[in-house]
C-alpha cells in the first residue's frame, strides 16, 4: 500500500496549521489511508513539495506547485467541510 504525504502550510505554521493538520489526520485515518501528515510554513512548500502527494493551505498560494493543493478555508470557517474532505480523498486516492 502506498504511504502518501500531505503538507498542512500556514503562514507561521503553528496556529491554524494545527488545527487542519489534526482534521486531516482524522479524516485520513478514519478513511485508511496511509500518510503522514507534515505540518510546515508555506515558505517551506516549494522545498518540500518533490516529496509530498499534497498541499492543504490555510493560506492564499504563493506559486504554483508541481502536486495538486486544495485551500483549506473550509476547516477554518466550518463552511463546506464535507466537499473539501472528498476533494483531498480524491487526489489521495486516485
Amino acid at each position: 500500500m502506498k504511504k502518501y504525504t500531505v503538507l498542512v502550510a500556514c503562514g507561521a505554521g503553528i496556529a491554524t496549521s494545527t488545527v487542519v493538520c489534526d482534521r486531516v489526520e482524522n479524516l485520513l485515518k478514519d478513511n485508511h489511508v496511509n500518510a503522514e501528515v507534515v505540518q510546515c510554513k508555506i515558505s517551506e512548500v516549494s522545498s518540500r513539495q518533490e516529496s509530498a502527494d499534497l498541499i492543504v493551505s490555510t493560506t492564499i498560494l504563493p506559486t504554483t506547485y508541481n502536486i495538486p493543493a486544495e485551500i483549506a478555508t473550509a476547516y477554518i470557517t466550518g463552511i463546506g467541510m464535507d466537499k473539501l474532505d472528498q476533494r483531498i480523498l480524491g487526489h489521495l486516492k486516485s
